[in-house]
């Protein structure tokens, strides 16, 4: 299975910076002011340039991901973003990675773990994933010792020309867990799946 189609990440506050910029510029052109037409036309922060007026404790990095009810106990690489913008795949059919440029499992927002669903030789690591029923426990061990409970709240398979980026990678302020991997039918032609599934998972309380 080669990549996982899981789509482009957007930034909320990015856009949202981007949003007032346009603001700031229809108003500069309004009154013809030359100031304003330059922080105008200005590229919007990133997100690294946001600061929350909340605070929160960071949590060490996830080092492996285990799923008893779909047999799953396996190390997780570190996934950065490929050219196009999407999340780049797990180098390995048997390990999931965890997309590092996102919230680590257990933050405030959407952690996002990817993998194969299976390969020329057989089943690959996330492949009885799409048949988790909701519910079903989702442990991630981290760099400190600690580990952080979830548990599947839904599951849902789409198209990977429609996938649902801000869906999946909206900011919350609660944290989240989503699992990627392929599904639906295979085409031959790309050697790819047609779809991506994806599960939802919360916290335990």
């Amino acid at each position: 299975m080669n990549g996982l189609g899981a789509g482009r990440v957007a930034t909320g506050v990015a856009l949202a910076a981007a949003s007032v910029v346009v603001v700031a510029g229809s108003q500069a052109a309004a009154e013809g002011g030359p100031a304003q037409l330059v922080a105008a036309t200005a590229a919007p922060p990133t997100a690294d340039a946001f600061r929350s007026v909340r605070s929160y404790v960071e949590v060490a990095e996830p080092v492996r991901l285990r799923i008893p009810a779909a047999g799953v106990d396996t190390p997780l690489v570190r996934l950065g973003k490929a050219p196009d913008g999407s999340i780049e795949v797990p180098p390995a059919f048997d390990v999931a990675g965890w997309f590092a440029d996102g919230p680590r499992p257990g933050e405030p927002g959407p952690a996002v773990i990817l993998g194969h669903v299976d390969s020329r030789t057989g089943p690959a690591v996330f492949f009885r994933v799409a048949a988790l029923p909701q519910d079903a426990q989702v442990l991630v061990d981290r760099a400190d010792g600690s580990t952080v409970a979830f548990r599947v709240s839904g599951s849902q398979r789409v198209p990977k020309v429609a996938f649902p980026t801000d869906q999946v990678y909206a900011p919350t302020l609660e944290p989240s867990l989503r699992l990627v991997t392929c599904g639906g039918s295979f085409d031959r032609a790309t050697g790819t799946y047609r779809d991506n599934v994806i599960v939802y998972a919360d916290p335990t309380e």
